[in-house]
């Protein structure tokens, strides 16, 4: 039989157990109750808006399939911030080889969607009120474009919202969504009433985009009927491939294409 000192030793050693299970049971709950906390509306925000900057380039779809995509080249960066904490991002697209004529400019607006609705980021996209101003922005010094006070005060006719919603764990994307249902009032070309926009946001930065006009009978009008363009964030280096014939304008006959697949700004 055991001495009391071993019954007391095997109380306290009990107790001890109890104890430090209790501690580990509070502090797991805890650090539940923490990483459950851990991704605000505001870093869903942050998040798409630093997966859409930088430049990125849609050469591997046009390698695989050049009679239905460009190599375009795809240009973000942050321009101003407003008071409320929403980011706003300057975007131009242009063909490779002409990076300084850009073809599409934009402000883009980034903030947390509005909490009656299920998503998790709202991205709207605006017209400029001097696009020439703001050509090749994000290659330009700080000092020599646009400050944060005049972008926000050049924030013209808004086009398009896109609501975003997270991705389901195990799916290739990160973040996706589209406009509303019937998208949004446009009269660019071809007859078009109306646009809609789909946009994803996948590992790597990679990005997705997909833009078509309808008329009012439904038909579309401009955009890809194939599928999104693909964007990859670009090489280190791009001079090894200086000379590949994806890089080069498309030539004269081409130019009709071109219109059917983007809307090419009139520049005043």
């Amino acid at each position: 039989m055991g001495t009391d000192s071993d019954s007391d030793a095997n109380g306290w050693n009990r107790a001890r157990g109890l104890a430090l299970k209790t501690l580990l049971l509070f502090g797991g709950a805890l650090l539940v109750k923490r990483l459950r906390k851990s991704t605000t509306r505001w870093d869903h925000a942050h998040f798409v808006s630093k997966s859409l900057a930088g430049e990125k380039y849609s050469k591997e779809q046009a390698s695989r399939d050049p009679d239905n995509y460009f190599n375009i080249r795809m240009l973000t960066c942050p321009a101003a911030e407003l008071v409320d904490g929403s980011k706003v991002l300057y975007f131009e697209q242009a063909f490779w080889r002409t990076p300084q004529k850009p073809f599409r400019q934009r402000l883009f607006m980034v903030k947390p969607c509005p909490k009656e609705l299920k998503c998790d980021v709202e991205l709207s996209t605006y017209a400029i009120r001097d696009m020439e101003e703001y050509k090749n922005f994000c290659d330009r010094p700080r000092d020599q474009r646009p400050q944060p006070e005049e972008v926000i005060g050049d924030i013209a006719e808004h086009l398009t919202t896109v609501h975003l919603k997270r991705c389901p764990r195990g799916k290739r994307c990160l973040y996706k969504g589209s406009t509303p249902p019937g998208g949004f009032p446009n009269s660019w070309q071809n007859g078009a009433t109306h646009c809609t926009s789909e946009l994803a946001i996948l590992k790597n930065n990679d990005i997705h985009t997909w833009d078509r006009g309808y008329d009012d009978d439904g038909n579309q009008v401009w955009g890809q009927k194939e599928g999104p363009y693909e964007f990859k964030p670009a090489p280190t280096s791009s001079f090894s491939d200086m000379f590949s014939p994806l890089n080069f304008p498309p030539p004269p006959s081409m130019e009709r294409r071109i219109e059917g697949s983007f809307v090419l700004q009139e520049q005043e």
